[in-house]
């Protein structure tokens, strides 16, 4: 047994109520490798954490660190730390081989014997460290520049897993998607208050929409909350942005008329008299200083100036001028605010939403909205206790959340 190789792992934090170390023992039996518990301290009040100390054996070296990247996701740290492994970047836009790749949790590096957070955290990105400075940074692959110092291997990295409190708290209920057929009024009176709370701290409320909302009336209600200070940053694409303005300026969504849902006569040519009417005037702004367009979301979010970004994709028709066709240049656009973003509602669109979401740190509580069980179950499944699913038609959602707030 002694040849056998072995780590010692400490882990804390609410470790029986946040599921956390059936986790790490889950992790460690599915990679055929074995357990022991050295000490387990279980927290005796609601504030207090419990505590851990576990022996992991593997058949070899490769297989115990495999086993040590995998139960680091869930909090455990080698009992005797090490500092992490730097590597430069062989060229700008390549990480070096071996290179740590993060999650969306809470994460610190030790350097010179002290632990350092990485700032800006977000999935998928490799951990940039400057020891001059003693600064880790979160850094997107496409911006790594050649000679810069970047964490490989597991070696001295800490995660901080998320963990439900002991005392239980509004959204643990909705840690999964809530069906069509269960009552919504006590989840988006819910979502009111946590609104409400984040924009008295002065946290983001980030908005993703796509043009389901525009089609299912939902716009006009999502402009009360524009006006109201709940939408901190409209993130969408093309579609919704031109969908509201040709029902702003022709009444119609895709050619079909809002009011009377029925295809208008003309109607199919709607949507590409809305784009070049916006880029005759320039933008979307300058059509509305104009008085060109004088309603709608879009509309709104110029005459509260409240910001947005529009990303683009290869479907999209014109596109308008305001719209970033470049894929880099709209994660640059997006990520300062989803870094600060206390609550992310995501209505109706896979795509952005997803994109989205792998930006957003796991604190960040994320409310996601769709007629489609399968797309709401797809953003939910994101492994944070604050993302919660509805099943249920975006326009009559955002109506009674605005209804809720006063809007």
């Amino acid at each position: 047994m002694s040849d056998i190789p072995y780590e010692d792992v400490r882990v804390t934090g609410h470790l029986i109520d946040s599921g956390i170390m059936s986790a790490i023992m889950d992790a460690v039996v599915a990679l055929d490798a074995e357990f022991e518990i050295l000490e387990f301290d279980v927290g005796r009040t609601n504030a207090d954490p419990s505590s851990a100390v576990l022996r992991v054996r593997a058949q070899d070296r490769e297989s115990l660190d495999q086993i040590l990247r995998a139960v680091q996701e869930q909090g455990a740290v080698p009992i005797d730390p090490h500092d992490v492994a730097l590597a430069p970047a062989p060229a700008d836009g390549v990480l070096p081989e071996g290179f740590y790749s993060t999650t969306n949790l809470e994460t610190a590096v030790r350097i010179d014997g002290q632990w350092l957070t990485v700032n800006g955290q977000e999935m998928d990105l490799g951990v940039r460290v400057d020891r001059a400075v003693g600064v880790a940074d979160a850094v997107p692959m496409a911006d790594v520049i050649a000679g810069e110092l970047y964490v490989v291997g597991h070696a001295g990295i800490r995660v901080r897993p998320q963990e439900r409190p002991r005392g239980g708290q509004a959204f643990e209920f909705m840690s999964s998607a809530v069906s069509s057929e269960k009552p919504k009024a006590q989840v988006i009176s819910e979502i009111a208050d946590l609104l409400r709370e984040t924009r008295e701290r002065g946290a983001e409320i980030v908005v993703v929409a796509g043009p389901a909302v525009v089609h299912t009336g939902a716009g006009p209600h999502l402009a009360r909350l524009v006006r109201a200070g709940y939408v901190s940053v409209l993130f969408g694409g093309n579609a919704v942005a031109v969908h509201d303005i040709e029902a702003a300026l022709f009444g119609t969504s895709l050619g079909v008329s809002l009011e009377e849902g029925v295809l208008a006569l003309g109607g199919h040519q709607h949507h590409l008299r809305a784009i070049n009417t916006i880029r005759r005037e320039g933008s979307i702004a300058a059509a509305v200083e104009s008085e060109v367009l004088t309603s709608g979301l879009m509309c709104t979010l110029v005459q509260t100036g409240t910001p947005f970004v529009l990303g683009g994709s290869v479907r999209d028709d014109g596109p308008l001028p305001d719209v970033i066709t470049d894929v880099l240049e709209t994660q640059a656009a997006m990520r300062p605010y989803c870094r600060r973003a206390g609550v992310c509602l995501m209505l109706s669109t896979m795509l952005h939403s997803i994109a989205t979401g792998n930006m957003l740190p796991a604190s960040t509580h994320t409310v996601c909205v769709d007629i489609n069980p399968a797309v709401v179950t797809k953003l939910a499944d994101r492994g944070s206790w604050q993302t919660i699913g509805i099943v249920t038609d975006v326009g009559l959602f955002v109506e009674q959340l605005a209804n809720e707030l006063g809007a």
